[in-house]
């Protein structure tokens, strides 16, 4: 009877420790699910906003070892939601990006985010504890949340929003934006920490006060292009430091300056022509070359109002049968004023 009782009790004492740990844990995180604010009120897809105050560990998430999409949807699920069992998917992204310098001597990164598939999106606002904070646009339809407050598994599954955001900006005046390409996904296995797609913008985000950083740090790592796509990132700083970061053929990352990026390699710019898809090299020369025109042609007068119109030539109409139409969204990142517009 006595081993019985001490049986019964320290199954109790487990429940209760699992239970103030649980408490614990969730705290900060039903705090971030409370933020969570609706912005637009559109019929099917609209734009929301939350806070993200649970103490998240991108370090801890990348020890937990990626090597393919599973294991990184597994890493993501353990950090954002310990304990609980949720599905989510890999994303894919297609886009155009620019930075350009305004009249006010601004600097500011343009953004289209183009997906067959409708979305709607989350502005995500970060302070992490050790580093920097920032604002980025995570696209709901990837974890299944896209009326996060139709039901708690869908708040919930928002609490992932930190590690599937598609572009943002810090408080430094950096801003990244990942952009889908044709060519085989990379898969780098050189020794170094591996890092994913959308993960490697997180990285960005928390820890690099310049272009240069970026590429600094997100060299300690080895890429796993995730989600079957192969993709390229668009980053730009408060100086007008604007760099493409491409992987080519499982190759040390490559650095291109540019000013305009879409769905091609920029390294291999000259192979590209537009209206085609050019084999490995990719596609979408010709909006890189509407915004391009537009830039030029505003040399010297170039504010907010021409940045947007260059957003508008490079945007696109629906198209089920290409992954990188259908603009989703459209934001002006200001990284001199620390301001987004969408």
């Amino acid at each position: 009877m006595k081993a019985i009782q001490w049986i019964i009790s320290a199954l109790v004492a487990v429940v209760i420790i699992a239970a103030a740990v649980g408490v614990g844990v969730y705290f900060t995180r039903l705090k971030s699910i409370h933020s969570i604010r609706k912005l637009t009120d559109y019929e099917n897809y609209n734009l929301y906003r939350m806070d993200i105050d649970y103490a998240y560990d991108l370090d801890r998430l990348i020890d937990r070892g990626i090597t393919d999409n599973q294991s990184m949807i597994n890493a993501i699920l353990a950090e954002a939601l310990p304990y609980l069992p949720i599905h989510m998917k890999a994303p894919n992204f297609g886009c155009s990006a620019f930075c350009t310098q305004g009249t006010d001597g601004h600097t500011l990164m343009g953004r289209n985010y183009d997906f067959k598939n409708d979305t709607s999106a989350m502005l995500v606002y970060c302070t992490p504890k050790d580093g920097y904070a920032s604002v980025a646009f995570a696209a709901l339809d990837n974890v299944n949340a896209n009326t996060p407050d139709a039901s708690m598994a869908k708040k919930l599954a928002t609490l992932t929003a930190p590690f599937i955001c598609l572009d943002g900006m810090n408080e430094k005046g950096v801003s990244i934006a990942v952009l889908t390409l044709d060519s085989d996904p990379t898969y780098q296995q050189t020794g170094k920490p591996m890092i994913a797609t959308t993960l490697a913008i997180r990285l960005v985000l928390d820890r690099a006060a310049t272009t240069a950083e970026a590429v600094e740090l997100l060299s300690k790592y080895d890429m796993f292009a995730s989600s079957g796509r192969d993709y390229h990132f668009y980053i730009t700083d408060a100086s007008g430091d604007g760099r493409v970061l491409e992987y080519d053929c499982n190759d040390p990352l490559t650095v291109t300056p540019s000013r305009s990026v879409t769905n091609f390699f920029v390294m291999y710019k000259d192979n590209v022509l537009p209206n085609q898809r050019n084999g490995v090299y990719g596609h979408g020369r010709e909006r890189y070359d509407a915004i391009e025109e537009i830039l030029d042609a505003n040399a010297g007068s170039i504010d907010r109002e021409i940045a947007w119109q260059a957003l508008q030539a490079a945007s696109q109409a629906p198209n089920p049968q290409d992954v990188t139409s259908n603009t989703q969204w459209s934001i002006l990142y200001d990284n001199t004023a620390l301001t987004a517009e969408a």
